[in-house]
């Protein structure tokens, strides 16, 4: 049981006066551009000059300047690992397993060989068979048709459930398969030509390749046109639809779900939530309707497509055509050990992070980020306790959650056990990546029969990110995120606080977003909102979302406000939290110049820099289409216009074109 603490007092976290010239670069800044006119570009314009980008990304910051500090850290502890590892430790499984992604002599000498058991077992396959098959792809091997997992019932934060998603599409958002605009028609032609491609690959002959590619095409076009759009699938009202075994199987009888349920590993389900209905219809009238051989195409693709970056050069190569250079502009593939890190990275996760910690985490800094958190709660606290249009019956709620957070910093205080996984070397580098991912979705079935792990992390140590989850009330930062340019120990408060201190702030906030509200101080589904309260929150929330859908992001394309709207009052209330708390420290109550720069001027600068970067138009529109997080530029100029202090800091006046007048600002938290 969590612990309610009511917090009381602000330890401000100082930093020694010595080393006060660290934190803001200002070669990072473009002195050319005034920061009335476009403040991005002036905090952040010298940085991207000096960075161009490299060909092998379509986007790149300062973000991803600390992941490739971490994937080289990572680098670090695994080649060092050696070999000879004894038969079953976690060093003989993460070193075997990133060897073989290593070795492309043998990977071109297989070729498609790796594959021929499990294609032979869909190609033979009969009508009785499918749901077998699907329930197989299901365990981590691939998405065909829909999807299936375990997770904390929204409405019963305690115990797990199951769910069925839409899913079964390959480009990942339903807009691919239905606009018509210049960019998504050669991108979905594109991805025609990478099917075709793949089945070529197989060794099917050209006019063959080329129906196959339609039948999988035709399928995934009906699955997007009953799919939810980005924006329905907000609605966790609109998604939480329960239904027992019995109706389930009523509804869509095409599905063998006790079989489903066996082959899964999840025994005596009597209830599932169905997040997309429709969706689910769709896929129970393809498979009574279709003819044998167009199932089974769609099938082998979905196999295919889910190990071609773990086989054969010219498997990689069209994967890497059509995901990278068609959809987001990447112009040259990654070199191969990092392709190759990721695998080990993320299948044994943990086992890589519990290394990660022991050499690049420093306890320190698990201490000194707690305080920031503290001084952060501390912050968010007293705006709830002053906003104006909210209720006081609300705010008592509010608080409750907001010091009822779980804060989980560095890593985990227990790590997964991989004993069970083998990592066996004589078999393929495919084969090898398809057994550790079964062996990470069995432990998630696996969930279905306990209560939930409230202690479990989402993300490993060395991932440089953050997060907010809602079904158990909890922050999280892993150790991964805690150094420069997101924090630095030897820094002065404003260049913490403008940097990890936002994104603490953010994460909270995501407590109170327009999803995060829906959920109460112990992980369920209530409503705790007065509708009065609520009706003024989606108020002051659309008029946010407009200024965001006001922005064009290349062509004639805007932003997606209502899509990013979670992100964007994160990003709102993250600052506003963090600047408050900010102003409560010693540098923050005085007003001594650093390099030029005013404590104001260094906390708006330094949360301006962590979004620099350079990206692709054809990332650009990718990202609007299935990021929920808005365009490192927008997080900046679109999200400071409310903040009255930056215009103070920077004397930004009407007229100017960051200016934004005080009736047009919104204030959330």
């Amino acid at each position: 049981m969590r612990k309610i603490v009511l917090l009381v007092t602000f330890a401000a976290l100082t930093m020694s006066a010595g080393n006060l010239e660290k934190g803001v670069d200002r070669s990072n800044l473009d002195p050319t551009v005034s920061p009335g006119e476009n403040f991005y570009l002036y905090a952040c314009g010298g940085w991207m000059k000096a960075n161009p980008l490299d060909p092998q990304y379509a986007r790149f910051g300062t973000f991803d300047q600390l992941a490739e500090n971490s994937r080289e850290q990572v680098k670090d502890i695994i080649t060092s690992l050696g070999t000879g590892n004894p038969q079953g430790s976690v060093k003989q499984k993460v070193g075997d397993l990133y060897a073989l992604g290593m070795d492309s002599v043998r990977l071109n000498n297989e070729g498609k060989a790796p594959l021929a058991g499990d294609l032979a077992l869909i190609k033979y396959a009969t009508p009785a068979q499918w749901t077998t098959i699907i329930a197989w792809l299901h365990k981590g091997v691939a998405g065909a048709f829909f999807d299936g997992n375990v997770m904390a019932d929204l409405k019963s934060s305690n115990d797990n459930l199951f769910y069925l998603t839409q899913g079964g599409i390959g480009m990942g958002d339903r807009d691919y398969y239905l606009d018509t605009d210049a960019n998504t028609t050669a991108v979905r032609k594109a991805y025609v030509d990478y099917i075709n491609r793949l089945f070529v690959l197989l060794g099917y002959k050209k006019n063959d390749a080329k129906k196959a590619a339609q039948n999988v095409m035709n399928i995934e076009t009906q699955l997007a046109r009953v799919a939810m759009t980005r924006e329905e699938t907000r609605d966790y009202s609109r998604l939480y639809n329960i239904m027992t075994l019995e109706q389930i199987k009523e509804r869509y009888p095409a599905i063998k779900w006790d079989t489903y349920f066996k082959e899964l590993g999840c025994n005596d389900v009597k209830r599932v939530c169905v997040f997309q209905p429709l969706s689910l219809d769709c896929v129970n009238t393809l498979l009574s309707t279709l003819k044998d051989q167009v199932i089974k195409d769609y099938l082998i693709f979905k196999y295919v497509d889910a190990a071609a970056p773990y086989l054969s050069d010219d498997f990689i190569q069209a994967n890497f055509d059509f995901y990278s250079r068609a959809m987001s502009g990447k112009k040259v593939m990654q070199p191969r050990w990092k392709r190759a890190l990721n695998i080990p990275n993320y299948l044994l996760g943990e086992a890589v992070g519990q290394l990660y910690v022991e050499k690049y985490f420093p306890a320190d800094s698990k201490k000194k980020m707690q305080r920031l958190v503290d001084n952060l709660k501390v912050a968010l606290g007293e705006h709830i306790a002053g906003l104006t249009w909210m209720s006081p019956k609300t705010k008592v709620n509010a608080l409750v959650k907001l010091n009822s957070f779980t804060v989980k910093i560095g890593y985990p205080d227990k790590w997964r056990d991989y004993s069970g996984l083998d990592i066996d070397a004589s078999k393929s580098y495919w084969e090898n990546v398809k057994n550790a991912r079964i062996f990470a979705a069995e432990y998630e079935l696996s969930q279905l029969d306990k209560p939930v792990d409230k202690d479990r992390w989402y993300m490993t140590p060395q991932t440089v990110n953050a997060y907010y989850e809602p079904s158990s009330n909890e922050i999280c930062f892993p150790a991964a995120i805690l150094q420069k340019p997101y924090f630095d120990p030897d820094a002065d408060d404003a260049s913490n606080y403008g940097a990890i201190g936002v994104v603490i702030g953010h994460e909270m906030t995501h407590g109170f977003d327009d999803q995060g509200r829906n959920f109460d101080h112990n992980g369920n589904m209530v409503d705790w909102w007065t509708p009065e309260d609520a009706e003024k929150f989606k108020v002051l929330a659309d008029k946010l979302g407009a200024q965001y859908s006001a922005e064009i992001v290349a062509d004639d394309v805007h932003a997606n406000g209502q899509f990013t709207m979670g992100e964007n009052i994160a990003d709102h209330g993250g600052l506003r939290v963090s600047y408050s708390a900010f102003k409560k420290t010693a540098q923050g109550k005085g007003n001594e110049l650093i390099d030029g720069f005013t404590p104001d001027q260094r906390f708006f600068l330094s949360y301006a820099n962590v979004w620099a970067n350079n990206i692709t138009k054809e990332e650009i529109l990718r990202r609007t289409k299935v990021d929920p997080h808005s365009l490192g530029v927008n997080r900046v100029n679109v999200a400071i216009r409310n903040l009255e202090p930056f215009f103070k800091a920077f004397d930004i006046k009407p007229g100017e074109k960051m200016y934004r007048s005080p009736e047009d600002r919104v204030t959330i938290w």
